[in-house]
Order: structure tokens, then C-alpha cells, then sequence
């Protein structure tokens, strides 16, 4: 969960330390005061998008620093070879720059914003105040329906088989063409085929050309330096080298044998040096024998490399590449020029390839279906608790269309269907539901997929929109529930809900020095009680407000306590 949010100088909050609990978390305050700011601030810290215009006038930078705590195994870490310490515990940090920059640090491990964005997936939910648009989406139902069904397996399988039978139509179309193009197309071909086999490419030459050309055009200074080294070691008719210069020293002393120990050690090491200089001698005469060429030889390599390199602009950047190219256009030129018998063969693997898929998309449908009635079920008992035991809600399926019938995404299409008022047909959500109700229903879907994941903090910014009276009731109720087995942070400007909270925390703005701070603060009974009567009443608080106020925490508490 989120225990600690730390904020620097984001929008009007220059510094701000928010300590969550572990249940059900509130924050109230007057419209303009910041709290969605804190929420911008927790997305933020978990990789979601961040503008720079985030920062506070007249600062360098932007902080956001995330405690979590008791954080369970994700696939995340197993991913990226990191994790919380040996108390569960997590650090999570992103610092905003003017220039767009972002330094994101994950336990002081720094990570992309791509890599702290999947991780915060995996420890943190927000649903915004305009999540529930997306609601309205039909394209969007789909996905919902999988997330809730667990259907990534058989949707994996089905993708796999749709993707085969998707190459097999591009290469069939590809093969049906007209006379004219075929016969360009041919022409094209046995031209680039052509061209590529007279240079009789041989992978790996490349190197080998430019190694021998850098060898041929170093050869004179390189048999001059092999040849001095022989001379010096071998010497002349005229003049000796260290070779017998050596000799001669051994020589000397080989009189004295048997005379001196040091001498006889003396005599030894001399020895040894003379068959080593002999050695040497041997080896530069060898390595200037190795120099000598053949007259145009450079210029051979030179022409070589400069065809292939001029080969390697149409073809390929490298040798080897241009022979794997080489192949390609003979495959190419051979499915052309037996088109037809390639497009029966290609007919015959289509229809293997387009009865797997729809195979893997019956499979994949089925369990759709299924998971479509237990999430009917699921969304209708949860709007019952919601104060809407009237509405129907359904999820409808219908083909998709075209000549396969079949899709990316398989055969289905999915939309989302609701009666609110008895004796209504189910119609499009977004035909039929208000403000209030989009919301609740939205509740719902969030509160029913999150217990399919491991996401252990659920944000719900004004989840409130559109509801009140004992709607608003209900809805706190649901969000208590929630709490019971997740952490929840709701912003809220309803008093029912922020009475129903375990922690409430007050966001409100001021001045200072001409500039604009905004402050959090936690709550003790007393102020949570003068809270509640500015959200029912607004600046006239009176002792009956006050009485009412004390009255919705006493309901709360006592609910809580049935839970």
C-alpha cells in the first residue's frame, strides 16, 4: 500500500507529507484547493504522464517520492531484477525538469518513466474523474471483459493463429497480380538476382579483403622493418649480427669450462640467448618473405571492395545480408513465376491456418461468454449495494463481421447493455445512463476487476460526480467494503463518503508572502466533524450541522464495525 506521498513544488503544493492508512482514506477541501493535484502527484510517482507545467513557478524542479509498504512478489521485479527490501518496502521517486527531463528511481535504482509506469500498474489504481468516458467506449468493453475473464491464455493461442492466417493472405496477395505487373515485377528480379550472383559473394570476405588491403598497402614499410630486424640479428658478409656476436661471446668463455661456476652459468644464459636471437632471425626473414605480392594486387582489392560496397547500397549493409536478400528474390522470382501452383499451395495452408483460428476463437469466445454471465451478475449485485437493485445490465455479444468473420481480437463484438427503469429494453449505456449512474456502474466494474488483480491501492478522484441523497449512502458503503481488503484514496466532496473514511485528510489553500500554498492536513474527530458541516453547508456552519456531522461519523463508525 501507500503509506507515505511526498510532494515538492508541484503546482500550488510546495511541500507537502501525506501519511495514508491502511484502509479507507479520504481527502476533502474546496474546489481549487489541490486534491487533485495529490492525485496528479500519485500518478506521477508511478509513471503516468507528467507536464512539466506540473512545477511550481520559480523552482528548478518538481519531487515526488512514493512509500510503499507490505508490497507482495510482481512480475515487475522478477523482470527487472529488483524489489522491495526484507521489510517490503518500496521506494519509488520521480523528479520533473523544466526541460521535459524526468530522473525516476526506483529503491535509488534509476529506471525509464516506461519501466516505473508498469510498475505503478502493478501497485496503484487511479480511476479519474473522466475514466468513466471511457465507459461510454464501446471499443473499450472488450478489454474490460478480458481483464475481469482472465482470458490472456486462450487470447494469446487465438492471436498466434490469426497471425498466421494473416501472412498467408499478405503473401496471396502478393501473388495475385496482373500480366503486366507480374512481368515487371519478374523483370525486377532476375536483374538484382543477376547482379548479385556474378559478384559471387562469399560471406565473411569483406573483412578479409579489407584486412589484406590494409596489409598491402603497409607491405613496404613492414619488409623494411622485417628486413632491418633480420640484419641486425644475422648481419652480413661485412658486418656480424647479434646472432654471432653471441656466438663469439659463448665462445670465449667455453675456454674457461669448468674453471668458474659463474662463468659456466654465464656461458648458459648466453647460449640460450644465441638460439633465441637465431630464432628471431628465422621468424623476420619468414614474416619479409610474407610481404611479397604480385603487381596490381592492391588495385584488385580496391575494385572488389568498392563493388561490394556499392552492391551493399542497394542490398544490404552487409555481405551476408545481401546473400539472405539474395535468397529472398529467388524464393520471390520462383512464387512468381509458379504463381498458380504456389497459390493452390497457399489455399491449402490458408484453409488449415483459417480453421485453427477459428477454432482458437470458438475456444476464446466460449470462455468470453462465460466470463460475460458471471460479470452480469457480479455488476448487478454490485448496483443493488449501490442503490440501483432496478437496473439491468448486460453484457451482449454479436459477430464480427466480414468475410472470415474473425478479427485481431477474435470473433466477437462486445458492448455493454443497461435498463435503468423497469419495463425499459436494454439499450447502449452511453444511449441511457446519467452522470450519477455512470458513475456508480463504473464503481462497480472497478471494484469487480480489482479483485482479479494484485493492484493493492485503489484512487477514486471524485467518484462522487452525479450522485447524492442516499445514493451518495450506498456508495460510501460500497467504498468501506472495498477497504476491508484493499487500501482506497478517494477525493471526495460528498460528507457521506468522507465520514465513511478510516483517515480523513483536509486540503486547503492560503496565502503567504503573495503567493499561493496549499496545505494537508490529517484530521482529528473534532475538525473531521466541522468538515463534514462545511461540505453539508457550506461557510453558514451552525450547531445543527455540526450535530449532523457528529451524527454521519456515529453512522459510520457503526457501519464499519457490521463489516
Amino acid at each position: 500500500m501507500l503509506s507515505v506521498l511526498h510532494i515538492e513544488n508541484i503546482a500550488v503544493i510546495e511541500s507537502a507529507d501525506i501519511v495514508f492508512g491502511g484502509g479507507f482514506n479520504a481527502l476533502t477541501g474546496e474546489t481549487g484547493a489541490g486534491k487533485s493535484i495529490v492525485v496528479d502527484a500519485m500518478g506521477a510517482v508511478t509513471g503516468e504522464r507528467a507536464s512539466r507545467d506540473l512545477i511550481r513557478t520559480g523552482a528548478k524542479s518538481a519531487l515526488v517520492t512514493g512509500a510503499f509498504t507490505q508490497v507482495k512478489a510482481l512480475p515487475w521485479f522478477a523482470e527487472n531484477g529488483t524489489g522491495p527490501d526484507e521489510n517490503g518496502e518500496l521506494l519509488l521517486q520521480r523528479e520533473i525538469l523544466p526541460d521535459g527531463k524526468n530522473l525516476c528511481r526506483v529503491n535509488g535504482r534509476p529506471v525509464t518513466v516506461a519501466q516505473l509506469k508498469a510498475l505503478g500498474r502493478q501497485l496503484l489504481n487511479v480511476h479519474g474523474q473522466h475514466d468513466g468516458q471511457q465507459l461510454l467506449d464501446e471499443s473499450c468493453h472488450l478489454e474490460y471483459l478480458d481483464r475481469f475473464g482472465d482470458t490472456a491464455v486462450p487470447l494469446a493461442d487465438y492471436r498466434a493463429a490469426y497471425g498466421r492466417l494473416a501472412e498467408l493472405d499478405e503473401r496471396m496477395r502478393a501473388l495475385q497480380m496482373d500480366e503486366s505487373e507480374k512481368a515487371r515485377k519478374v523483370d525486377t528480379l532476375q536483374y538484382q538476382i543477376g547482379e548479385l550472383e556474378r559478384a559471387e559473394l562469399t560471406a565473411g570476405e569483406e573483412e578479409e579483403l579489407q584486412a589484406r588491403r590494409d596489409l598491402l598497402r603497409n607491405a613496404a614499410d613492414l619488409a623494411e622493418a622485417a628486413e632491418a630486424a633480420h640484419f641486425a640479428l644475422s648481419g652480413d658478409e661485412d658486418s656480424a649480427g647479434a646472432a654471432a656476436l653471441l656466438m663469439e661471446a659463448e665462445q670465449a668463455l667455453e675456454r674457461m669450462a669448468g674453471v668458474s661456476g659463474e662463468l659456466d652459468a654465464l656461458r648458459t644464459q648466453l647460449s640460450e640467448c644465441r638460439c633465441l636471437a637465431q630464432d628471431a632471425a628465422e621468424t623476420a626473414r619468414d614474416i619479409r618473405g610474407s610481404f611479397d605480392f604480385e603487381f596490381g594486387e592492391l588495385d584488385e582489392l580496391e575494385g572488389r571492395l568498392d563493388l561490394l560496397y556499392r552492391l551493399k547500397k542497394k542490398y544490404g549493409a552487409t555481405v551476408e545480408d545481401m546473400l539472405d536478400y539474395l535468397e529472398r528474390c529467388r524464393k520471390e522470382l520462383d512464387e512468381i513465376q509458379f504463381a498458380d501452383d504456389t497459390l493452390l499451395r497457399l489455399e491449402g495452408e490458408r484453409a488449415k491456418a483459417l480453421e485453427e483460428a477459428r477454432k482458437r476463437a470458438e475456444t476464446l469466445s466460449q470462455a468470453r461468454k462465460a466470463a460475460g454471465e458471471a460479470l452480469q451478475t457480479r455488476i448487478q449485485s454490485e448496483l443493488a449495494q449501490l442503490d440501483m437493485p432496478r437496473v439491468r445490465f448486460q453484457v451482449a455479444f454479436a459477430p464480427v463481421e466480414g468475410e472470415t468473420g474473425l478479427n485481431g481480437e477474435g470473433m466477437d463484438t462486445v458492448r455493454f447493455l443497461m435498463s435503468a427503469n423497469v419495463g425499459e429494453d436494454l439499450k447502449p449505456i452511453q444511449k441511457i445512463a446519467s452522470g450519477g449512474e455512470l458513475a456508480r456502474i463504473m464503481l462497480a466494474l472497478k471494484n469487480v476487476l480489482a479483485e482479479n488483480d494484485d493492484v493493492a491501492t485503489l484512487v477514486f478522484d471524485e467518484v462522487d460526480t452525479g450522485v447524492s441523497g442516499r445514493a451518495a449512502q450506498k456508495v460510501a458503503q460500497k467504498l468501506a467494503q472495498v477497504a476491508r481488503h484493499k487500501q482506497v484514496l478517494c477525493v471526495t466532496h460528498l460528507p457521506q463518503i468522507a465520514a465513511m473514511a478510516d483517515v480523513h485528510f483536509s486540503v486547503e489553500k492560503g496565502e503567504k508572502a503573495g503567493r499561493t500554498y496549499t496545505a494537508v492536513e490529517a484530521l482529528d474527530r473534532g475538525r473531521r466533524q466541522a468538515e463534514l458541516a462545511r461540505l453539508t453547508s457550506g461557510d453558514q456552519v451552525t450547531q445543527a450541522s455540526l450535530d449532523s456531522a457528529g451524527e454521519l461519523l456515529d453512522g459510520a463508525e457503526e457501519y464499519k464495525k457490521s463489516l
